[in-house]
Formats: structure tokens, C-alpha cells, sequence
């Protein structure tokens, strides 16, 4: 439509090697009971390289905490926040399951509130996890992690990374924090220790998103001299998306997402209009949602998708409902909003449903 110009890099600055981007099988480690913590042989064997040459690594995790569940090993019952819906993240350092959607924390049980069993264990690992699996495994090596925890005190985020920068930091562990806009010399290596859950995510865009966030990361890796080195672990090292990454073919994974986006009528090629009602009574919120899916089929038809709750359904007490508009590029985004708004008057009137609160978001991200 010649509304945006494309500019592309070909090569890095200097003319430096893109770094060697390889997968670690880590389903073959798990069944051979290689995996040491959460790190399979090669990973280890590649972070020991890499220090033992007085380099510098990079450890990516996208999830903070130390476990995202802690579960009872009898019944299987995990703590939940009281206002989402969603478990609580066990956070080691204060000793405390928090939510990261609302913020609600509450001590660590010492029994399972369901069934009074003292065995809880941790499921899924954290940033803060790794950090004190990289102390027992690289004692005489100082490692530090940089997330949202470890940098919220004022100048907290400089310090962690001047210290790295002056290199009295030999790892470095973080979520996304640590993929964007990062320059340090003495950088070789690049540990990607769970790609399959940004893989995985319920959302049209997770492999846009896992491609592009990978992608940084690795850039991370080898930006003076050498040539750097970037693992990912993986449970299914033949992925497309993990095979594209290899080779470092953006051009190729735009083709195939592009034909994906059009096939299943996905931005670029559609627009988007996401309707979410929400209300502290299910049961309301449930009706509203009914009805105005029903009334909104009069006018757009199959384009409707919906109602269904959101992966996470409520958060602070107020619980969620999405319906999902996908207008074609030639039609008019106008008149569809006119004819949502108008839908949208006629609910409100109705004194049912007036306090149901109703959020229209084109183009949602």
C-alpha cells in the first residue's frame, strides 16, 4: 500500500558474523536423566567453555519468580490468588506466593490447604531458580539476574548492568529484559533454557513474537571479534519456527506466517476489533456476552467470533469475556465501529445489563 518503507540490515556493523545458533534436544536428557537442575550436558559443558576463556554469558528465562506453581505432591492442589485466576508464583527470596496480575501475596503454607500434606514441590522454573542453581553449579563465578524483581530500587537496572559491562558479572539471567538494545564486548554465549512455552502461547502471534524475541536475544552473543554461540533448549528441536531461527531466516518465517495469517483471516490481512465485557457476577456477565454475540451476528454474520473467556478469565475479582470481530481490509472500519456503538447504546438501555462494563479495542495487541 506504499504506506510504510521497508529498510533492511544485511549484515552487522563491522561486517561481524551472525552468531551459531544450534538446539539442544532437552526430552532426550529428561529421559536419560542428563538434565543437571534445569540445564541439559551441552549447556552446561558450553557455559564452562565459555568462562573457563574469561567470556561473559547470557541466560534467558521469560518467566521471574523461582517456580510459577508450587503443587502438593498428594492431591495435586496448588495455591491461587483470591481475585485472579490464576496460581500464585513462589518467589524464594521473600519467601512468598505472589500474583503478577494484581500484585495479592500471602505466606508460604506449610501444609496443603486442601489436604494437610507437608510435601509441596515447585513446578517450572523461574529466573531467581536459575540464579541459585548457577551458584551451586559455578561457585567461583559471580551470576546475577536482572528482571522486574531485581530492578525496581532506584538505579538498580544501571548498576546490573555496569557491573556486567565492567565484568564482575560472568552470568547473567533474565527475561526480556536482558534480549533488547544490550552491547557488551566480552559476550559470547547465549543460553535460551525454555523456548517452548513462548512457543506454544494461545495467541495468533506467539510465533511472531518467540521469532522476534529469540532473535534479540541471540543478538546478544558475539558482537566483537568472534564469533558467538546461541542455545536453545527445546523439546522439539524440528520446529519450523526453531529451524528458521537456525539459519537466521527472517524473510523465509515472514512468507510462511504471512500465508498462515491470510488463510485464517489474521491481520495483515484482516482487521481486528476485540470486544471484552467484564462484571464481578459470572453469571451477568455470561448473558451480556450471549446477547450481544447474538445481536452482533445479525450484522456481521461468521466475522463473530465468540463470546469465550480469556486464558486468564478474572483478575482482581472482576472476571472476563471476549468476542472477536474480524472485518475484511476493503470494508470500512467506521462503520462497523458505528454499528458497534449503536449495538452497544441499544444493551445499555436495557436496565439488565447497564452495569456490565463493555472495552472496544481496534487493532488489539
Amino acid at each position: 500500500n506504499e504506506k510504510y518503507g521497508l529498510v533492511e540490515m544485511h549484515s552487522r556493523f563491522q561486517g561481524l558474523a551472525l552468531p551459531e545458533i544450534q538446539t539442544i534436544d532437552i526430552r532426550k536428557a529428561y529421559l536419560k536423566k542428563q538434565m543437571n537442575y534445569q540445564f541439559s550436558p551441552d549447556m552446561l559443558n558450553a557455559i564452562k567453555i565459555t568462562l573457563d576463556k574469561g567470556r561473559q554469558v547470557i541466560l534467558f528465562q521469560n518467566r521471574r519468580g523461582y517456580s510459577p506453581v508450587l503443587s502438593c505432591q498428594e492431591c495435586a492442589c496448588s495455591p491461587s490468588c483470591r481475585q485472579c485466576d490464576v496460581s500464585l508464583t513462589y518467589h524464594k527470596w521473600n519467601s512468598q506466593l505472589k500474583c503478577h496480575y494484581c500484585g495479592y501475596s500471602e505466606a508460604i503454607p506449610k501444609v496443603c490447604p486442601s489436604c494437610g500434606n507437608q510435601d509441596l514441590s515447585n513446578k517450572g522454573f523461574g529466573t531467581e531458580q536459575i540464579e541459585e542453581s548457577l551458584q551451586i553449579l559455578f561457585p567461583h563465578n559471580v551470576s546475577k539476574r536482572m528482571d522486574y524483581d531485581t530492578t525496581r530500587g532506584k538505579n538498580a537496572h544501571q548498576n546490573i548492568i555496569t557491573e556486567f559491562e565492567q565484568g564482575r558479572i560472568d552470568i547473567l539471567v533474565g527475561t526480556q529484559m536482558v534480549a533488547k538494545g544490550l552491547d557488551f564486548d566480552n559476550v559470547s554465549m547465549v543460553g535460551i533454557l525454555d523456548a517452548d512455552s513462548m512457543l506454544h502461547f494461545p495467541d495468533f502471534r506467539s510465533h511472531e513474537r518467540a521469532f522476534q524475541l529469540m532473535l534479540q536475544v541471540a543478538g546478544r552473543a558475539g558482537r566483537k571479534e568472534k564469533q558467538g554461540l546461541v542455545l536453545i533448549q527445546t523439546f522439539n528441536d524440528d520446529h519450523e519456527i526453531l529451524k528458521l531461527l537456525k539459519e537466521n531466516d527472517f524473510t523465509s518465517f515472514v512468507k510462511k506466517e504471512a500465508v498462515e495469517r491470510k488463510l485464517f483471516k489474521y491481520p495483515p490481512y484482516n482487521r481486528l476489533i476485540g470486544i471484552t465485557l467484564k462484571h464481578k457476577d459470572k453469571r451477568k456477565l455470561d448473558e451480556a456476552a450471549y446477547q450481544l454475540a447474538i445481536i452482533m451476528r445479525k450484522s456481521f454474520g461468521e466475522r463473530v467470533l465468540g463470546p469465550e473467556y480469556p486464558l486468564i478469565s478474572k483478575i482482581r475479582n472482576f472476571y472476563f469475556k471476549n468476542i472477536l470481530l474480524k472485518i475484511e481490509q476493503e470494508s470500512s472500519i467506521s462503520k462497523a465501529k458505528i454499528i458497534i456503538n449503536n449495538i452497544i447504546e441499544n444493551m445499555y438501555d436495557q436496565t439488565t445489563f447497564k452495569s456490565v462494563r463493555i472495552i472496544i479495542d481496534v487493532d488489539p495487541v
